[in-house]
């Protein structure tokens, strides 16, 4: 057996158990919240000893990270591909805002995982400042076809960043209330409220 086909198969090897370590991390994130879990209780779920798990990630904070990115590349091709470049500015920017609903209604975990919620409710949350940095600035960047499309409206970029913050919190404020039901309360769809909010947006910004 060649150098060359042993090392590919060490690599598939070591991304077999790296998978198998984040799938593990992702079901005790679930069960027991960024706080409650440990490093002990991954390796366990994943079938490992603890020290093993320590050469693919080194914290309890780098594994949720490495979920979280993973989540944040998902919500970043969903939103590119229903922004479509035959649509017009305010036709992508109204795509693209529905696009972040839809990409977390569709998967109420992510939702979880992205806000911290696993069993830790609302409050601020982080993970290192590096780490943090580095996700929030992918979260900003699967934003960027709602600001783009704001940007396309003849906007400046000042404008076109508050008005993407703007379709971001009530998208995530939506999502909550319709995540734990408390919209069913009022009779409204929190898809429909968001399209509608998305257009005002529009007509506030003249491009209706």
């Amino acid at each position: 057996m060649s150098e060359a086909v042993k090392a590919n198969r060490r690599a598939a090897v070591s991304d077999f158990k790296a998978s198998a370590i984040l799938e593990a991390a992702g079901r005790v994130f679930e069960t027991e919240g960024l706080d409650g879990a440990s490093m002990r209780a991954i390796a366990k779920e994943a079938g490992y000893t603890a020290g093993a798990i320590y050469a693919y990630f080194s914290s309890k904070e780098v594994l949720y990270a490495a979920l979280l990115d993973q989540s944040l590349t998902r919500l970043a091709a969903a939103i590119e591909e229903a922004d479509v470049r035959t649509l017009s500015a305010p036709e992508r920017f109204v795509a693209a805002g529905l696009a972040f609903y839809d990409y977390y209604d569709e998967n109420p975990r992510d939702l979880d995982l992205g806000f911290y919620l696993f069993r830790g409710g609302i409050k601020p949350r982080g993970l290192t400042s590096e780490l943090d940095a580095e996700l929030n600035g992918k979260l900003v960047a699967s934003l960027r076809p709602i600001t783009d499309a704001a940007r396309g409206l003849g906007i400046d970029g000042e404008a076109a960043r508050k008005v993407t913050a703007d379709a971001f919190a009530h998208a995530t404020g939506l999502l909550l209330l319709a995540h734990t039901r408390r919209l069913d309360l009022f009779g409204f769809a929190a898809r429909d409220l968001l399209g509608e909010h998305l257009f005002a947006l529009l007509r506030d910004l003249g491009a209706r």
